[in-house]
């Protein structure tokens, strides 16, 4: 059996919330590992679709120490971030292992924390889980759903317009997402149906600090009472920017509730509106990547983890960022320097082990 490697602290994942903590780990001098199962850096931005440019990005914040300037809007943002990721990497000494994809997380019998990959195994006294959203895309589940003759897609795998053109197109969802596919698809499909589970709000005027705060208190209180974490924007609202506006006015945006089975030839309501369709596209939103953790049994009844800032309750030396409250970019920068900070207390209750070379 192949020797664990010891190290302080583990960080898994490398988008904003793991480069942050990575980046915080470094100036505090303590010897860690950044695993990263992605092939390159970019975090989820890199499996972001091609019409998706930097100009569309909504609240996109510099990572600690390094801002990103001067990027041409018309770029996809998977290029532009991913290089942005790329250089902070760079620039910091951030040595990312990569591809590495963790398969579990176990407690051993000396109080340290067994990562375990095929790539190898790491013992740790702390563990930075940033592992984020994008590979649990969640997809709800209707009657009928697999008689559907056409083809059903996740926003996770997403093209682009392109490949709608022509066609009848149904998008479930009332996120950020699904208003983006529906204003790009809406533009060559032979027609576009738009249904939420609820009435969509739209957010007008300023989105300023206090508002951010409150809406991130919403999240943060789930998280506390150990439920499954909801996204930001689904406390926010949706900005009513001008492209908004636009489709709201022309229809694209007009919605109906979500409908009541699904047939082969598309979907069905209970008051007997039918709508055919070639293509239900599900922009119903991700889920926490975080069944990699299950043998440390940190979740609670209701469903989620529960944190202290971004310590789990159940273990001390697991901390989530990109989790929750800390979900956007800019949670994420701060929920990995105050991870850090609580790690710091945590290795003076004993002997740290040298920096990983």
């Amino acid at each position: 059996m192949v020797r664990a490697v010891d190290v302080d602290v583990v960080v898994v994942g490398a988008g904003q919330a793991g480069l942050s903590s990575a980046h915080h780990l470094a100036r505090a001098g303590i010897g860690h590992v950044v695993l990263d199962h992605s092939p390159r850096p970019g975090g989820a931005w890199q499996f972001r679709w091609p019409s998706l440019t930097y100009g569309k990005v909504h609240g996109m914040h510099a990572l600690p120490g390094m801002e990103l300037s001067g990027a041409d809007p018309l770029r996809p943002s998977s290029e532009v971030i991913g290089e942005y990721f790329a250089a902070y990497e760079e620039r910091f000494g951030l040595r990312v292992r990569r591809p590495v994809d963790v398969t579990a997380v176990r407690g051993d019998e000396g109080g340290r924390l067994l990562v375990e990959s095929a790539s190898g195994t790491w013992s740790a006294r702390a563990l930075v889980n940033a592992t984020g959203t994008w590979d649990r895309p969640f997809w709800p589940r209707y009657p009928g759903q697999e008689l559907f003759r056409g083809r059903q897609l996740h926003t996770a795998t997403y093209p682009g317009p392109q490949e709608f053109a022509g066609a009848r197109v149904i998008v479930v969802g009332g996120g950020t997402s699904a208003v983006q596919h529906l204003l790009e698809v809406s533009e060559v499909a032979a027609r576009t149906t738009w249904t939420t589970r609820r009435p969509p709000v739209f957010r007008d005027g300023g989105f300023g600090e206090a508002e951010g705060r409150a809406a991130v208190a919403l999240v943060e209180e789930r998280v506390r009472r150990g439920l499954p974490p909801q996204s930001v924007v689904s406390v926010t609202g949706l900005p009513l920017n001008e492209a908004v506006r636009a489709g709201l006015e022309s229809g694209v945006l007009d919605r109906l509730p979500v409908f009541d089975r699904i047939t082969a030839s598309g979907a069905v309501w209970a008051d007997g509106r039918r709508v055919e369709a070639d293509v239900i596209l599900w922009a119903t939103g991700f889920r926490p990547a975080v069944d990699h953790l299950a043998p440390l049994r940190l979740r609670e009844p209701g469903g989620g983890i529960r944190l202290d800032g971004t310590r789990a309750v159940r273990d001390e030396r697991v901390h989530l960022v990109g989790y929750g409250p800390s979900a956007s970019t800019i949670g994420a920068n701060r929920a990995g320097g105050a991870a850090v900070r609580e790690i710091r207390r945590l290795l003076a209750r004993g002997p740290a082990v040298p920096a990983l070379v």
